[in-house]
């Protein structure tokens, strides 16, 4: 089972940082991003994941307060690769925005300086505002986007074979350093992009860095299927995970790409304790923090969203509320009136909390409408039951592992790896210690043949033949 921890300082719930204990100043990120890397690789994960956001506002203070302000991910890697010794570590990158040659040699850089522990995640996203930040102007469509971003990996992959491995001869008596037949030009040309090479970075100690993708749209799926190692997905239940895996896996076979390619993923949010009800303190906990629609100064400001009032609750159940306080409990009467979209918030709250309508311990109004502003891969329960979920999943050939998002650090990714690790360590699903020293090796990739190499080689043999 592969295990990834996402990193997110504040937290990925949006309330999380609001929790007793929890990580809430950015100007200390530093310090947490140390404690978390060096926690997630006593435990034997395979990596790290460092998501990316190329612009910030103050909306994202109530949608993801983890995106106001956070360490660009190359540098955290780039860092990371001198305080951790094992674990893999992989950053974000914009294709609409990065420099192509820049990157390339960024990542072969730190590749080379983590002993072969860097991983790419190729994201295509055009924000209006990030194109603003890098003096560009926005596009119609995502077409264009997803054209850029699979140009731009094959490129990568050129640059990062522009040396041979066996490129550097070092033969003192004859004053040859090199053997410059082992080194090559690039000469990629697509319609957004182009390069000559060489990098002026040796070859990456893994070849080519992993490649993450995360994405279910149309064109995703031909991302994921045609270059990705790793897809990273969400799906909403076993059966469709099952189905798309299954259906991602053979269509990159009709490519002519190995048997198990791409490794599939999917994020969870796991809420811990040392019992179900526990977690379901914390969960319930996290709720009650989330900012609604309440007349406070805070829930007037202007940016302030749209969908944590009762109305857009109204909406989402499918019944007229009227005007009920936040804290008022859901009569059993009114709950029985909720459509299908109601009925399956009542039921998510009370998995994640133990509350039901009309019992000893009620669902109010505000469990509800907190939980559909906030809709989370939450799964709340014991070590032993949060193991039980992941188990499922992964037995059923649903996943190939998981990206683990912590709520709210430190206390919550501590419980996760002191309860959940070893509970799938002891059921024979997860290392008890590294084996390989790269990142690939963890995630059992074989290390890619020089694409410059196979070129010549093939048509060496088309020649012959």
């Amino acid at each position: 089972m592969i295990l990834g921890a996402v990193f997110r300082a504040l937290g990925a719930h949006p309330a999380g940082w609001r929790m007793p204990g929890a990580h809430r100043d950015p100007l200390q990120d530093a310090a947490v991003l140390r404690r978390t890397a060096r926690a997630a690789e006593a435990a034997k994960f395979d990596y790290l994941f460092f998501g990316e956001w190329l612009a910030t506002g103050p909306d994202l203070e109530f949608r993801d307060p983890d995106l106001l302000a956070r360490i660009d991910p190359v540098s955290s890697i780039a860092y990371l690769a001198g305080v951790t010794k094992r674990i893999g570590l992989i950053a974000t990158a914009n294709t609409t925005f990065v420099d192509l040659f820049t990157l390339a040699r960024q990542t072969a850089s730190i590749d080379r300086l983590s002993a072969g522990r860097a991983g790419l995640n190729i994201v295509t996203g055009a924000d209006p505002r990030a194109a603003g930040n890098h003096g560009r102007e926005g596009r119609a469509g995502t077409e264009p986007n997803y054209d850029q971003a699979g140009e731009l990996v094959r490129a990568l992959r050129l640059l990062w074979d522009s040396w041979e491995d066996e490129a550097f001869v070092r033969d003192q008596r004859t004053g040859r350093l090199i053997d410059p037949d082992r080194v090559h030009r690039t000469d990629a040309v697509g319609d957004y992009l182009r390069v000559t090479g060489p990098l002026t970075t040796p070859r990456p100690v893994q070849g080519h860095l992993p490649i993450v993708h995360a994405g279910t749209s149309t064109r995703s799926r031909q991302l994921s299927r045609e270059l990705a190692d790793l897809a990273l997905v969400a799906q909403p239940t076993l059966e469709e995970a099952v189905a798309f895996r299954a259906d991602l896996r053979a269509q990159a076979r009709a490519l002519g790409r190995e048997e198990g390619a791409p490794l599939v993923v999917t994020p969870v949010l796991p809420v811990v304790a040392e019992t179900k009800a526990g977690a379901q303190g914390i969960y319930d906990q996290l709720l009650r923090l989330v900012p609604l629609d309440d007349g406070s100064p805070l829930s007037r400001s202007p940016d302030f969203p749209a969908n944590r009032s009762i109305r857009a609750l109204s909406s989402a159940v499918g019944v007229p509320l009227g005007t009920p306080e936040l804290d008022d409990e859901v009569p059993l009467r009114v709950a029985r009136r909720f459509a299908e979209g109601g009925q399956r918030i009542l039921e998510t709250v009370a998995a994640r909390t133990g509350r039901s309508v009309g019992g000893e311990f009620a669902i109010t109004y505000r469990h509800l409408l907190a939980t559909h502003a906030v809709p989370t891969s939450a799964i709340v329960g014991s070590g032993h039951e949060v193991a039980d979920h992941l188990e499922e999943w992964f037995s059923a050939g649903a996943v190939d592992g998981f990206n683990i998002q912590t709520p709210f650090l430190q206390a919550q990714f501590t419980a996760f790896t002191s309860s959940v690790v070893p509970e799938l360590q002891r059921r024979g699903l997860f290392r008890t210690e590294y084996e390989g020293t790269t990142l690939r090796e963890h995630l059992g990739l074989e290390r890619p043949q020089n694409l410059h190499v196979a070129e010549a080689l093939t048509a060496r043999a088309r020649h012959a033949g």
